[in-house]
């Protein structure tokens, strides 16, 4: 077992290249506008549960393994997340996935979903439908419908519409070690975000900047996560604040709202894309502020300069929150096809990380 904890009996054993490897997993490397989302399309069988919440507890739980295996070096880096394709669970999705990131297991991933959908269609597990394929996959934060714009068997865009996302603090003032007291949101758009203004800090979210960004971004993280309970209405899972995003004020492009971001993703990266579900919980926070309507285009920019397009779709309440369904839509390409499998003599099944590029290490 990769963790003692039942990680290897979601394995199928396979040999392969004339070596006694076992734990064969196939994986399609894909990125959505620079965030590298891989997509595990056979070698690990689904976990036990009856929802993909409940298969989402259970490898955290109890099967880390998986992740730390195909995301924790050598074999992955900090910079990597990973997605299972499972069967879906909700009636009308065609399929169903989980998102391992670093250090966490987030509800729903728009980059993720992004990679997956373009995975599913591109290598024909899904049906493509030209010059649109419309579809519904099943997340552990609830069911996402994906609209996919293909041409000659490619996706061109995947615009996804997520979870409903809202606003739960606006302008609060959080005490931050070697920051001072500094004015916060914190939003849900898939996972709960503590949103900071980058200029007010001195940042212009820039590529030099990253390690900067990191720095504060974890910072802000710790004191949020101790100052600022939260708790998603509907899910008694989802109760903490899980990344810091750093925005630039509104712009007005081309007649449209721009925004530029980044989301530091623990233990120390910055999401290369716009983040989908850090745009989705801006939108929230801006539309609370009256700053942005149904139906408003907004452009989401990220620190290397890739891009979401981004829309309110619909308005309505998830508990006690006003709420908006969001929709976000950029590019997926496929990187690659990789098989990985365990050498039994191998010193480091669930891999190994390092500051020196982790940021921080994980146990």
């Amino acid at each position: 077992m990769l963790n003692g904890r039942g990680s290897d009996n979601l394995f199928q054993h396979c040999g392969g290249w004339g070596m006694k490897l076992k734990n064969m997993i196939n994986v399609v490397g894909c990125h959505a506008e620079g965030e590298v989302g891989r997509v595990i399309t056979g070698g690990v069988l689904p976990p036990p549960g009856d929802t993909l919440l409940a298969q989402q507890q259970y490898l955290k739980n109890q099967a880390d393994g998986l992740r730390r295996f195909l995301l924790y070096e050598p074999r992955g880096g900090a910079f990597t997340h990973a997605n299972l394709i499972v069967p879906a669970k909700t009636p009308g999705a065609v399929a169903g996935f989980i998102i391992m990131e670093p250090d966490d297991y987030p509800p729903m991933s728009g980059s993720n979903s992004m990679c997956v959908a373009t995975v599913l269609l591109e290598t024909g597990m899904v049906e493509m439908v030209e010059p649109e394929t419309r579809m519904k996959l099943d997340t552990p934060g609830g069911v996402v419908d994906i609209l996919a714009t293909c041409k000659d068997g490619k996706c061109v865009r995947v615009q996804t519409t997520n979870v409903a996302s809202f606003a739960t603090h606006l302008d609060h003032s959080l005490e931050v070690e070697g920051l001072g007291t500094i004015k916060v949101d914190v939003a849900y758009g898939g996972g709960f975000f503590v949103i900071a203004d980058g200029a007010a800090l001195g940042f212009s979210i820039q590529r030099d900047e990253a390690r900067q960004l990191v720095e504060a971004g974890e910072a802000i993280k710790a004191a949020a996560r101790e100052q600022i309970p939260v708790q998603h209405p509907e899910f008694e899972a989802f109760n903490e604040i899980v990344f810091t995003q750093f925005t630039l004020p509104i712009e007005e492009k081309g007649g449209r709202k721009s925004g530029r971001n980044t989301v530091v993703i623990s233990p120390g990266k910055l999401d290369r894309s716009p983040c989908g579900t850090g745009t989705s919980a801006r939108l929230a926070v801006l539309h609370a502020k009256g700053e942005i309507a149904a139906g408003e285009a907004f452009m989401s920019y990220s620190v290397i300069d890739s891009k979401f397009e981004a829309r309110i779709e619909a308005v309505g309440k998830v508990g006690k929150y006003d709420a908006i369904t969001p929709s976000i839509a950029g590019r997926a390409w496929i990187t690659g096809f990789h098989n990985y499998g365990l050498d039994p003599d191998d010193p480091f099944p669930e891999g190994y990380t390092l500051a020196d590029t982790w940021f921080r290490a994980l146990d």
